[in-house]
């Protein structure tokens, strides 16, 4: 009963990590900006950074099923 929250909250967490991923890499690959108006380099790195702890945040849940 107490595994129906921790899967939902890891999936949530996977899906949007892979989503910011791989959006910012398809931006990155286009030569687009990845934010409006702010460093390229800085708004690449600061998107991959949080899809990574948010890729991570999924792998802790699953892991506590």
């Amino acid at each position: 009963m107490e595994s129906g929250p921790a899967i939902f909250a890891g999936l949530v967490f996977a899906l949007l990590g892979g989503a910011l991923l791989l959006w910012t890499v398809v931006r990155v690959r286009h030569r687009e900006p990845v934010a409006q108006g702010v460093n390229p380099v800085a708004s690449a790195t600061l998107a991959s950074l949080a899809a990574v702890v948010a890729l991570l945040l999924g792998t802790w849940c699953f892991l506590h099923v």
